[in-house]
């Protein structure tokens, strides 16, 4: 655990926040405050995932989409000939 006063922690901002990254840093002010700059580590979200690259353009997805939807959406004919409709 490094510690700094005030004034060495204002000057040097940016090295003690890349210090805290590997342990608490305690700064002292004249008046006998004490404060501690830890590193926070956050957890990423699940659906945060990472884009991917790929030629096909937004028509072509679209598409796609809708082909997929139609392939569905034909009717099923069971094997005796009926309509499941009634």
């Amino acid at each position: 655990m490094k510690v700094y006063t005030y004034s060495e922690a204002r000057q040097r901002f940016a090295e003690i926040l890349n210090i805290a990254r590997e342990e608490d840093v305690i700064i002292q002010r004249r008046g006998g405050e004490v404060f501690t700059i830890a590193f926070k580590k956050t957890s990423r979200s699940p659906f945060a995932i990472p884009g991917i690259k790929t030629k096909a353009t937004t028509k072509d997805i679209l598409q796609a989409i809708k082909d997929s939807r139609e392939r569905i959406a034909e009717p099923i004919n069971p094997p005796d000939g009926r309509s499941s409709r009634r």
